[in-house]
């Protein structure tokens, strides 16, 4: 829809603004995921208030972005208290997510699909990085954003061909997303296991600590599932690496092993959705002309 060669570039001028608009509009809701998940706080019932005084925050001060920057300066209106810039990074980062996400696969069900999904990893990361935990309720989020995806996959090419312009786009098969489910999960959960028996045999201890938590064996099974194996082999490719080199640095800065691994599989499987599975086939071919010399 927005491939077009024959869309004017006053359209794209108009559309893409929008697009961060709600972009850092959702981001603003996913800083209150953030903080207030973790504390079993309702998302809902509680308005939004500083996190050191209790006050209630003004409409005029919620604006994403601008609010932060121009009205607040970086502080609380009642306390003077100094607001994360986390906030407005969050925001913005959402919005950029957005636009580059409807600039690479164009406007369709597909793009709006994975635009919540990295919506949720977002959360994710930043969560991962603050608790060293996952919700389920997020994980169990992505399966959800999944299921559309998963049924027009299931569809016959046929079928899909027929269906109006915004569901038409090419997707992985149905196997492809189920297999991306179990292809980077299952070594996980593996590894994970064997790990966990080892530091408890070594450490004479009862808890359950693991070389790779539940959490970032369940990320990869829900992402997986919504990408498909392609695009997943890469992300956690790039997640591990990513991950490789903090820790190396980690180490030496703080001489702390243990970090969350979560925020480095989360921007891992946001490539891997954008570029994984066009990265993957070329390798693949590449693989293959190599064999037939």
């Amino acid at each position: 829809m927005l491939h077009n060669e024959y869309m004017d570039i006053g359209f794209y001028i108009m559309f893409f603004p929008i697009v961060f608009f709600y972009g850092i509009c959702i981001g603003s809701f996913l800083n209150v995921v953030i903080y207030r998940l973790p504390r079993n706080e309702s998302l809902v019932k509680r308005a939004s208030h500083c996190t050191t005084c209790g006050a209630k925050i003004r409409v005029i001060d919620i604006i994403p972005i601008i609010s932060w920057v121009f009205i607040l300066r970086g502080k609380c209106r009642n306390c003077g208290e100094k607001i994360s810039a986390r906030y407005p990074i969050v925001e913005a980062l959402n919005g950029i997510v957005y636009i580059a996400t409807i600039a690479i696969l164009d406007f369709n069900l597909k793009s709006v699909l994975y635009c919540f999904f990295f919506s949720i990893l977002i959360c994710l990361g930043f969560m991962d990085w603050d608790t060293m935990e996952m919700d389920l309720r997020l994980l169990a989020s992505i399966v959800v954003v999944a299921i559309p995806l998963l049924v027009i996959a299931g569809l016959s090419p046929q079928v899909r061909y027929n269906l109006p312009m915004f569901l038409r786009y090419d997707d992985v098969s149905l196997l492809s997303h189920l297999t991306g489910m179990l292809i980077i999960s299952l070594p996980f959960f593996v590894i994970g296991e064997i790990s966990g028996a080892v530091i408890r045999k070594r450490t004479g201890s009862d808890d359950i600590r693991r070389g790779i938590e539940l959490g970032d064996t369940l990320i990869m099974a829900a992402g997986g599932l919504v990408i498909g194996w392609k695009a997943t082999i890469v992300a956690a490719f790039l997640g591990i690496m990513l991950a490789a080199v903090f820790g190396v640095i980690n180490k030496h800065r703080s001489g702390e092993s243990k970090f969350a691994f979560g925020p480095y599989l989360a921007i891992g499987l946001f490539f891997g959705a954008l570029f994984g599975t066009p990265l993957a086939d070329m390798y693949i071919t590449s693989l293959t002309r190599h064999a037939q010399m």
